[in-house]
Formats: structure tokens, C-alpha cells, sequence
């Protein structure tokens, strides 16, 4: 199947580019390219937020008129860069794409950040503009008004308070013309489209960056792997209704991105949360006829419960795409228990420096191999490596490499960094996988996998285990020191309401299935929720505290 959408003239053929890594043949070359052929789709609605419906003729118009703004009286130019900070809005996907008209350079930031985060960001990236909304106006004020950048601040909190020097309401400026084209700029392949900082689970992020090029071939990587799903279903690819997508991920994340280019690509709409809800999604689905939902596992995990509680048979829906963090393995089954094949589960692999998801597995192959994140889209590259960056064989675990289109360019004034994460051309994602029959599976992170007296356990097998428990929520499992072992295995876990099990139990329930060596010697019941980053991996290292003093 895939060989008919890759073949030479087909819509995602491919060509190995000078530099290196392979690219499609055909399609965008920047986002700008990839944004303009919106405009085609007119009235049909693209972002969904409460009340407010906002047209892809009105989201051209609005971006168009403030990237003109941005160009014609902030006299910024291109690779000048431009913060964007706000909650999901159809006023965030406005400024974004400003910015990619006006040839800027789009700085997401993380909205759950801290002043002092912020500040770290700013200080790193410089930008010359802040397109934020009142609730993060705070944050950036003071460093934006010492650093005399532009500011355009949007709705929330704080907006009818006194504005810092330089700024204008984006409520105040004139209405949008319709008719009237985007600036011209040149925006050439190779320039710089993003920075997206790392999520920083391990220490500082890092401001992870982006050409054109590379967001171009992000914004096909989708499109390709929906191809696929029709096909593998026995479809067309490209007909049938366009989709609406329950859109949960943060936008500042590169998880969103893949849904956002899905649905821009075919003319689909958006249903925006601004903060994560259960039964509110169920409404939302029921109310808009939502088709698909992306986010994190754990999110959709509590969709599944809730809809289950309120006898919801989501009827309208056909895809459930989750994202962000490693997915337990028995999510699609309970999908598949509850909705047998009706809805399609869809999983899949990527990072900040890949652009966003560049491996997936959906459909019957997910069915069958829950524990894998698929396969790779046709312009990118899989390697697994050994200890001296040797391929390995299938079967063999080692370190996941990947090349291709979509990966960024390097770390913004990293160079040591850059060295070291692309070396040879490759980017080395720091995950233990291992390849068998063309799939690929992720085993673990490389610094959380315990060797517990000579012994690997791989995290992500373990978790897996407990998450087959009935009566666990969520699961995180790590190593704790030992005097002799050197690490044993240690969990930590959530419960649902009402659950009667105890951590003795937790350990009898892994070791019918694991190794004894893999059973965690140590089991905490949590009473709170696992903490997690936005993009909804677990902070261990914020767990680590509630074992000192065991060893």
C-alpha cells in the first residue's frame, strides 16, 4: 500500500537532498506555502472555541492583517524572533501563523512555565516581539519593557490593566480586510521557522530549532500516515467529510502540531479546551460531532472512564490519536473492549527535534502490537544503534537514531549540544528501542532504565505491567539506589476510586507476568495525581524524594 504513495510522482514521493536526509518531492517548501492554501477552504469553520467560531477565510484575514503589522509598523524582519504565550485560543493560531507570514521566527512558550522559566527563555532567544495574552503578560513584562520589544496582548486577565510601554490590545487594532494579501517577504526553505524549547525533564531546556523545510515535512508527515490509514481500511485517501478534532494539547507543544497540520491540511475543524475536562469533552464531542480526539494517554484514558460512567457510546467518533507520552499498552485494549473497530486508535512516536510525530501505529497493526509505535513516514530514517553508533540488528535493543526532513536544524546557541545530539547526521533520541518485522518499539529512556545487579529493567515493561491491573489509574516506575544491587526497581502508583489493592498485591500481579528481578521491591500508593509535564510525561524526578532513606 504505501508503495503506491511513495512512488516516483506520487503524492508523497521522496528525494535524498543534498545535505543528507530524505524529503518529499512534491508540496510546500515553507509554512508560509503550506498556510496560504488555507484560504481555499473559505467558510468552513477551523477553530471551535466556546461560542466563538472562527472561519478559515477569517483566520487568513486576521493573520494576514497582523503579520502585515508586524512587518509594516513594528518594522520587524525575517529571523527576527517573536514569543507567542497565550492558552489555546483561535487568537494563539492567529499569531502563530502572523508570524510565518511575516518571515519571522515563532517562539512558543510554555504556558505553565514560571516567571523565572520565562525569563531563561528570553534571555536565550531575544525576541523583538511578545504576542501573549493577559494571563502571561505578567511573566514577560518587565524583561520586555527593559528589552524595548513590541507587545501585542490579547484577551484574559490583566488586559484592562495599564499596558507596559510598547504595547497595544489586539482588541484595539482595526478590523481585519478581507481582501488584503500577507506582506511580501522572501522566505526561503532554509531559514528559520521555530524554536520550541525542550520540556526540560532532565534539566534546562533547550531551544530546539526549525526551517522551513523541516516544519514543511513535519506538515506532510500526517497527511502521509492518514493516507495510509484510509488505505488500510479500504478507503480513498482524501475523500469522505473533513475531520473535526478535539484538539487537547497544548499548543506551545509539538504533539499539537501534528493534529493541527492533520486538520488544516483537509480543511477540518478545531474543538479547543483551554483546560482538560472530562465530561466537558464528552459534551464537546456530542455537541460538535467530533470524529477525532488527540492527546496525551493519560487524558485519554480518563475520556474512555468517563464515557463508560455516563453510558456515552461516542458515537460520532472514529479516531483516537493520543501523543506526548509513551501510551500503556492496555489503552487500546480497553478501546477495542468498549467500541470493538468503530474507532480507530492511533499512536505514534516523536520528539521536539523531529517536529513532531514521525513514526505511527494505527488501525489493526496497533491492535496487534499495542507495545509498538510503528512505523517510520518515508522521509524518515531508523536506526538502532550500539555503543559505537553500529546498526544493529532486528531484535537488538539500542539506541533509537533518526534522520530526515523534519528534524531540526540544531539547539539555538547550543553548539556543544548540537554536536553531541547530531552528530554524523543523525539525531540521537536518548530511547532504548528495538526493531522487529519493520516496527519499531520504544523500551525506555536510556537514564531511566534501572540495572538492578547486572540486569536491565526497561521502566516502560514494568509500567505496562501494573497499567493491566484493574485497579490502577496511572504508574510510574524508577530505580532507587542499593548498597549491593546498585538500583532496584521502585513504583509508584495511583489508584482508582474505590480500589481495594494494596502495594503486596501490585507486586504479585507484576511478578505473574515479569521476572522476578523486574518485580518493584518498593510500591507507594499515591493519593494525588502523578505528576507530569504538559505534554503529559511523568516527572520522576519528583518522585525520586519519596524513596531516600530506603536503601
Amino acid at each position: 500500500m504505501e508503495a503506491a504513495l511513495t512512488a516516483p510522482g506520487a503524492p508523497f514521493a521522496v528525494v535524498r537532498a543534498e545535505h543528507g536526509p530524505l524529503v518529499y518531492a512534491h508540496g510546500p517548501r515553507t509554512l508560509r506555502e503550506f498556510v496560504e492554501a488555507t484560504w481555499a477552504f473559505g467558510d468552513l469553520p477551523f477553530l471551535l472555541s466556546g461560542d466563538q467560531v472562527c472561519s478559515y477565510g477569517e483566520f487568513f484575514a486576521a493573520a494576514s492583517a497582523l503579520a502585515r503589522r508586524l512587518t509594516d509598523v513594528y518594522g520587524l524582519r525575517p529571523g527576527d524572533r517573536a514569543v507567542v504565550a497565550m492558552r489555546n485560543g483561535p487568537e494563539w493560531q492567529i499569531a502563530f501563523w502572523a508570524v510565518q507570514l511575516a518571515g519571522l521566527v515563532a517562539v512558543p512558550l510554555n504556558g505553565w512555565w514560571t516567571e523565572a522559566e520565562y525569563l531563561y527563555a528570553l534571555d536565550d532567544c531575544e525576541p523583538r516581539v511578545l504576542l501573549v495574552d493577559g494571563e502571561q503578560l505578567p511573566k514577560v513584562a518587565a524583561w520586555g519593557t527593559e528589552a524595548a520589544a513590541r507587545f501585542v496582548v490579547f484577551h484574559g486577565g490583566g488586559v484592562d490593566g495599564p499596558l507596559p510601554e510598547g504595547a497595544e490590545r489586539y482588541a484595539d487594532l482595526p478590523d481585519p480586510d478581507p481582501m488584503a494579501a500577507p506582506p511580501e517577504v522572501e522566505i526561503r526553505p532554509e531559514d528559520d521557522a521555530t524554536i520550541i524549547y525542550t520540556s526540560g525533564t532532565t534539566g534546562r531546556p533547550k531551544g530546539a530549532v526549525a526551517t522551513h523545510l523541516a516544519q514543511a515535512g513535519a506538515a506532510l508527515n500526517p497527511r502521509y500516515q492518514a493516507a495510509c490509514s484510509a488505505l488500510g481500511r479500504g478507503a480513498v485517501p482524501g475523500q469522505g467529510p473533513a475531520p473535526v478534532t478535539l484538539m487537547t494539547f497544548p499548543f506551545f507543544h509539538v504533539a499539537a502540531f501534528t493534529s493541527l497540520y492533520s486538520a488544516m491540511a483537509a480543511g477540518g475543524a478545531l474543538v479547543l479546551m483551554p483546560k482538560w475536562d472530562a465530561d466537558e469533552a464528552l459534551r464537546l464531542i456530542r455537541g460538535h460531532g467530533v470524529t477525532h480526539y488527540a492527546g496525551v494517554p493519560a487524558t485519554a484514558l480518563q475520556l474512555l472512564a468517563a464515557a463508560d460512567a455516563a453510558g456515552d457510546g461516542l458515537e460520532s467518533l472514529r479516531g483516537l490519536n493520543t501523543g506526548g507520552a509513551a501510551a500503556p499498552p492496555d489503552l487500546v485494549a480497553r478501546l477495542t473492549a468498549r467500541h470493538g473497530d468503530r474507532i480507530e486508535p492511533r499512536n505514534g512516536y516523536g520528539l521536539t527535534e523531529t517536529s513532531g510525530g514521525v513514526l505511527a501505529n494505527f488501525g489493526a497493526a496497533y491492535r496487534a502490537h499495542p507495545d509498538c509505535v510503528g512505523t517510520p513516514t518515508p522521509v524518515t530514517e531508523v536506526r538502532i544503534a550500539g555503543p559505537a553508533g553500529e546498526a544493529l540488528a532486528d531484535g537488538e535493543a539500542g539506541e533509537l537514531w533518526l534522520r530526515g526532513q523534519s528534524l531540526v536544524r540544531g539547539y539555538w546557541r547550543d553548539e556543544a549540544a548540537t554536536a553531541v545530539a547530531f552528530a554524523g547526521g543523525w539525531f540521537r533520541t536518548g530511547d532504548l528501542a528495538v526493531v522487529r518485522d519493520g516496527l519499531v518499539a520504544v523500551v525506555d529512556r536510556i537514564k531511566d532504565m534501572v540495572v538492578r545487579g547486572g540486569e536491565n529493567v526497561y521502566c516502560v515493561e514494568v509500567e505496562a505491567a501494573l497499567h493491566e491491573h484493574p485497579d490502577v489509574e496511572d504508574a510510574a516506575v524508577l530505580g532507587v539506589p542499593h548498597p549491593v544491587l546498585g538500583e532496584e526497581v521502585a513504583a509508584v502508583v495511583r489508584l482508582r476510586p474505590g480500589s481495594t489493592a494494596t502495594a503486596d498485591g501490585l507486586r504479585v500481579h507484576v511478578g505473574r507476568s515479569l521476572a522476578a528481578f523486574k518485580v518493584p521491591a518498593h510500591v507507594l500508593v499515591s493519593p494525588e495525581p502523578l505528576p507530569r509535564n504538559a505534554t503529559g510525561k511523568i516527572l520522576k524526578r519528583r518522585l525520586r524524594g519519596a524513596f531516600d532513606g530506603l536503601a
